[in-house]
């Protein structure tokens, strides 16, 4: 008997390392399906405007077309664990493939405001399953000597979607219609579905959990994340707790997050294990996860808002200057992959956090003239700054925890990567908001009457417009008004991006805490 046991580990490890085509196929077709439903949040955002005219909304409504499905993919993204045990990840996988590909096609076909938001809903929701699969696949199904092949493929694919996200939409938006948007989904969609329905056998359904499946800590799970997503969301824009429907949300987030952490350390079949952050190395991982999802969905916010605001961009030009970022992740990742298997994972991240805090710190010198050129090695820092970091902040967290946990720890290790940049973009919308404010206030006191430059400036405006026959003094103060207002957002980027920037620099110090980390847990092991 105990021969037996000894001898199928090995005969196990044996065939992992020679690495079954057909797991290799359905894992890749696994990374597109994750690709997509990562890429069709950012793709969307850059062409929003398109979509309010298409739909005739309004500002407020169109925001729901982002803000429904982060709601319902922030749901998603941790109850999946515990659907791919009870399933096994093959039906998993397959369904949210299917589900995501169907409410892609719905999208493009809705006529109403209303209908976009509730096919948006079912496509972040259902597609939101794919996720944590793949990264729970990657560390279960390829032995330790794989990994610096297939942690840069998981990490680049989770980084690069957000990032060349703009550049996709602006392109496809401008040559296309906006219904193209989603309808890029459908064929990719039936394909990866029907190849995961075929090769996925990495598990086995376990339906006795179903009988133990936790309602009371779904539902309350739901509404903590979908509430903490929504006022994140929503906060800035409503003046957070000024507004009544930001306070409810708040109330019911709290009530809700109370029950949901009272089930979790309660019932025997949690929605979501919160034991795997015991694992100190899966709790730093996780750590350093939310802030490169501070940093990854922070910057693919604040370069578009810069180039749209300040230098007056379109998508498609917004897109052009961004793609910068996604080819330097393209060209690191096989790089970090082989400085993975030679480096100690903490000096690269020590590297990585350095290039990322270097590449914010010379943002903070902009002017209104920055252009491509300008930005150009701020992006390439970033984006190669953030390949060396996700993959051993990947290998860190899911590399050390026994196979039964991954699934879980998985789930809950994306969820810090949404709600991280979630967190980070609520609080970058409020600093701006508020130093905008504040700068504004500062630069009126300087551009008063009493200053001699100022009214030159008025009355050397004012005489040119005159000659036009235009109300000279007018135009010119509101020239004036709007050199002041663009000086002040400008000088808002700037305190944003030295936030970022002691950040990331702080991070460099995180990392000399970790232990350096051990080897993966044997296969059999449980706890």
């Amino acid at each position: 008997m105990a021969g037996s046991v000894t001898a199928a580990p090995v005969a196990g490890a044996h065939n992992a390392e020679r690495m079954d085509p057909k797991r290799v196929i359905a894992f890749f077709a696994m990374v597109f399906g994750m690709f997509m439903s990562i890429l069709d949040i950012q793709i969307v955002s850059a062409s929003l405007a398109e979509i309010q005219a298409g739909l005739g909304a309004g500002s407020e409504e169109v925001s729901w077309v982002q803000t429904s499905y982060l709601i319902a993919e922030v749901i998603m993204i941790p109850l999946s664990g515990a659907l791919a045990r009870i399933v096994s990840t093959r039906v998993m996988f397959s369904v949210s493939a299917a589900g995501f590909t169907l409410a892609s096609a719905l999208a493009a076909t809705a006529t109403s405001i209303d209908q976009m938001i509730v096919y948006r809903a079912l496509q972040g929701f259902i597609g939101g399953g794919m996720i944590p699969s793949v990264f729970a696949a990657a560390f279960t199904i390829f032995p330790p000597s794989k990994r610096n092949v297939v942690s840069p493929i998981i990490g680049l694919v989770a980084t690069l979607a957000p990032t060349v996200g703009p550049t996709i939409g602006g392109y496809i938006s401008h040559a296309m219609s906006w219904h193209w948007l989603f309808l890029i989904n459908v064929i990719p969609g039936i394909i990866v579905t029907a190849v995961t329905w075929r090769l996925i056998d990495f598990d086995k359904p376990d339906w006795s959990l179903f009988k133990k499946f936790d309602w009371w800590g779904l539902a309350s799970m739901a509404l903590f994340l979908g509430t903490l997503e929504y006022v994140l969301e929503e906060g800035n824009n409503k003046d957070w707790f000024s507004d009544e429907h930001i306070v409810i949300g708040t109330v019911i987030m709290l009530v809700g997050g109370l029950i949901f952490f009272y089930r979790v350390f309660k019932v025997d079949f949690p929605v979501v294990d919160l034991r795997a952050f015991a694992n100190r190395n899966f709790a730093f991982g996780s750590l350093f996860s939310f802030i490169m999802g501070v940093g990854l969905y922070g910057l693919t916010y604040l370069y578009p808002l810069y180039l749209g605001r300040i230098r007056g961009y379109d998508s498609l030009m917004i897109g052009e200057t961004m793609f910068v970022s996604g080819a330097a992740m393209f060209m690191t990742a096989p790089v970090a992959g082989m400085l993975s298997s030679k480096l100690d994972p903490r000096v690269m991240m020590m590297m990585g956090f350095a290039g990322f805090a270097l590449g914010t710190y010379m943002m903070t010198g902009i002017t209104a003239d920055w252009d491509f050129y300008e930005l150009l090695v701020p992006q390439i820092l970033r984006g190669c700054s953030l390949m060396i970091c996700m993959v051993p902040i990947n290998n860190i967290a899911l590399g050390t925890l026994p196979p039964d946990r991954i699934k879980n720890a998985s789930g809950l290790f994306n969820l810090t990567r949404n709600l991280g940049g979630a967190v980070g973009l609520a609080i970058i919308n409020t600093v701006l908001t508020q130093r905008t404010d504040e700068h504004y206030a500062r630069l009126s006191e300087h551009v008063s009457w009493s200053n001699r430059s100022a009214l030159d400036w008025l009355n050397s405006v004012g005489a040119n417009y005159d000659s036009y026959g235009l109300d000279g003094s007018v135009t010119a103060i509101k020239k004036l008004s709007g050199i002041v207002t663009q000086q002040s957002w400008l000088l808002s980027f700037m305190d944003v991006f030295m936030g970022l920037t002691f950040l990331f620099a702080g991070l460099i110090v995180l990392v000399l805490m970790i232990k350096k980390p051990a080897a993966a847990a044997p296969a059999g092991s449980g706890h």
